[in-house]
């Protein structure tokens, strides 16, 4: 895949990708640390034939995207912390009816209006359910300025396959973060663009919640000619409200599994320095992601020049997680160190999936940034 290098930061290589992509529609609010994501759409969308408008507030933002979706528009909105909660009750309307969209959330500190330019992974936990009932997440995780762009754009790949809203999380170090990224080519990402599946056949065989157990719905563009109900309620394959037991069984168990058999294809992790980790005595697993993997990164380097030998696993895809290659790591390696701008958020799969409680943490919840000296000391005080 050829490369394009460019100096811009996280928030603008967001905002870049989804114009790449094939986003049409922008519909949000400011927000500190995100705001420079609409901003710079807001510039890009009108050059290409967009729309970016700003709403009165998250909730609207959320609303106007879901509206854009469902005319096959490709769609997204961005924001940061109390926003995310804002937005939960539509972005389960969009989970229960399958409408597919993008939601950038530059993380900060919370709860509440918490640390608004402080740097923080608060909203974990969070991206792995945002709203109520049954459902699967997919939330993706940048680690990096490149991965700011390429996220995104894999991000609405995976929303129109599986038709359903995707998190992307970044954070305000690497949203603000300036610097040279290498990434694709638009001509590469235009060649990768993954089309939304519609139905080409007569309008009264045309059914959109009628699909395989393991399978996201065919919603076809609104004004084209089919008729389907749109609800948040649970309903038949006509997409009209029912209570009938197996009718809304079958939906809600469809809605796990079109994302839980299909993880194959979500499932995106890096494994840095870990190839020579054997599980001898004194070896260290560090699991971060995000910005806080950097990190972990030069923490690692470091420490092998001291004889610890490190390595780093990273999820890309936080949610659904990596369940089975943490498990065969951790089964693996005695000594692991989970790293997060939290409390524990990811730490708590990391032992629900491993089956462990003798895992270690380094946790900061002060708006600022883990330097590498940090993870260091931690390894040789617990190790």
């Amino acid at each position: 895949m050829s490369k394009r290098e460019i100096i811009s930061t996280g928030n603008e290589l967001s905002a870049i990708a989804a114009v790449d992509a094939g986003c049409e529609f922008f519909g949000g609010y400011p927000l500190t640390p995100s705001s420079e994501v609409m901003h710079v759409i807001s510039d890009l969308l009108p050059k290409k034939g967009g729309v970016a408008i700003q709403m009165e507030d998250e909730i609207a933002g959320i609303c106007c995207v879901i509206g854009a979706a469902m005319t096959g528009k490709r769609a997204m909105t961005a924001t940061s912390g109390p926003g995310m909660s804002l937005k939960a009750e539509n972005l389960g309307l969009a989970q229960m009816a399958e409408v597919p969209l993008v939601c950038v959330n530059v993380m900060r500190g919370g709860p509440s209006t918490g640390l608004p330019t402080r740097v923080s992974q608060g909203d974990v936990k969070q991206a792995s359910n945002p709203s109520h009932g049954d459902y699967r997440s997919i939330t993706l995780s940048a680690g990096n300025l490149e991965e700011c762009y390429t996220e995104v754009v894999r991000a609405f790949n995976l929303a129109d396959r599986f038709m359903q809203p995707v998190i992307v999380l970044t954070d305000e170090t690497i949203g603000h973060m300036h610097g040279k990224a290498m990434i694709p080519t638009q001509e590469d990402v235009a060649k990768g663009i993954v089309p939304r599946k519609v139905f080409t056949g007569d309008p009264k065989d045309y059914f959109p919640y009628e699909c395989g157990p393991t399978e996201p719905a065919t919603l076809n563009p609104m004004f084209t000619g089919y008729r389907y109900h749109y609800t948040g309620l649970h309903h038949d394959k006509n997409g009209f409200p029912t209570e009938e037991i197996n009718t809304c069984r079958k939906l809600i168990q469809r809605l796990e599994d079109k994302v839980m058999a299909h993880q194959d294809e979500i499932e995106l992790n890096e494994e840095f320095m870990c190839d020579d980790l054997t599980g001898e005595k004194g070896e260290v697993l560090i699991i971060a992601y995000g910005s806080v993997s950097l990190a972990a990164k030069e923490a690692i380097k470091d420490l092998r020049k001291e004889g610890i030998k490190a390595g780093l696993f990273r999820p890309i895809t936080l949610w659904p997680s990596p369940a089975k290659r943490i498990k065969e790591l951790t089964q693996k390696i005695k000594n692991v160190l989970v790293v997060e701008l939290n409390i524990r958020q990811y730490t708590d799969e990391i032992e629900r999936v491993s089956s462990r409680l003798d895992i270690e943490g380094l946790y900061k919840v002060n708006g600022r940034a883990i330097a590498p000296i940090e993870i260091i000391e931690k390894v040789k005080e617990v190790f």
